[in-house]
C-alpha cells in the first residue's frame, strides 16, 4: 500500500474534494491540517512550489493537488 499523505488547510474545497475522492477510491491517507502551521506552510512552498491546497504525496513524491490528483488515479 502507497502512503498518502494530504496537506490540507480550514474551508478549502479543493481539500474537501481530495479526501473525498480517496474516500472512493478506498484509498488509506493522512491528513495533515496546517492551517495555522506557518512554518510547515513555507516548507511545502519551498519544496514543492506550488502555494494552493491541498498539496498531496504519494510515497513522498508530490503529485500536485485536487485536480492532478484526480488525473493520476482516473488514468
Amino acid at each position: 500500500m502507497k502512503a498518502i499523505i494530504v496537506y490540507t488547510i480550514d474551508n478549502c474545497s479543493y481539500c474537501e474534494a481530495a479526501k473525498a475522492l480517496l474516500v472512493r477510491k478506498n484509498l488509506s491517507f493522512e491528513e495533515k491540517n496546517i492551517t495555522h502551521d506557518d512554518g510547515q506552510k513555507k516548507a511545502l512552498i519551498e519544496k514543492t512550489g506550488h502555494r494552493t491546497m491541498p498539496q498531496i504525496f504519494i510515497d513522498d513524491n508530490f503529485i500536485g493537488g485536487y485536480t492532478e490528483l484526480n488525473n493520476f488515479l482516473n488514468k
